[in-house]
């Protein structure tokens, strides 16, 4: 099972699904050499600063799509994030499937982590929206900021050695690039993470905030 895991992970968004919906961003210029790294379902204590350590020994920026909960429960964390220079997007409050609300409770709980992080990125968690929840996002002002490259950490079957050697064998420039600072992942992302900003470092290749794209 173990290896049925990484030969699914990274995961990369097929064409096809980014030619449909275009109107989110799923990744940066190709030509340029830069990356996009983001961090999902923070911040979480005990974790989220060793990430934002482990970023700042590499002088590299990532944006963080965080839940809203766990920025009223750890904003002297979320506050570091800002302060450090990196991106903050919205997770909604809650960490909703989209699939599993109507439009008025899903858009009530992602303007209610908006009161929390204050900001018009915006990635739903699973990647999962109805199109009415996606229309009223856009109508809300929010950019919609999805990925083309999946990384997995949060499987606790993933082999992360082979997952570090894939992802670095498969990365290109423009890769917005999922990981997770939450419990589940750290494992695998303390081992994945600073082995992978060494290898970007090595390729003379930054990592950047997402603002960089609509600035």
């Amino acid at each position: 099972m173990r290896t049925l895991v990484n030969k699914f992970y990274p995961y990369r968004t097929p064409f096809i699904i980014q030619k449909l919906f275009n109107q989110c961003v799923w990744h940066g210029p190709k030509d340029q050499q830069q990356i996009y790294i983001t961090f999902d379902d923070g911040p979480n204590a005990g974790i989220t600063p060793k990430v934002l350590d482990m970023l700042s020994m590499f002088e590299q920026k990532a944006t963080f799509f965080c839940v809203g909960d766990n920025v009223q429960r750890n904003h002297d964390i979320f506050k570091e994030i800002l302060q450090l220079g990196h991106d903050a997007g919205n997770h909604t409050y809650h960490h909703l499937h989209g699939w599993q609300y109507n439009t008025q409770q899903y858009m009530a709980n992602v303007e209610l982590a908006d009161a929390q992080i204050g900001s018009n990125f915006f990635r739903p968690p699973y990647g999962k929206l109805t199109y009415n929840q996606y229309l009223s996002l856009a109508q809300k002002g929010y950019k919609l900021v999805m990925w083309s490259l999946l990384i997995g950490d949060y499987e606790s079957r993933l082999h992360k050695k082979d997952c570090l050697i894939k992802l670095c064998q498969n990365v290109r420039c423009g890769d917005i690039i999922v990981f997770h600072d939450q419990q589940k992942s750290w494992k695998n992302l303390e081992y994945i993470l600073p082995r992978f900003l060494e290898e970007m470092h090595q390729r003379n290749i930054n990592s950047m905030g997402i603002s960089s794209l609509f600035s």
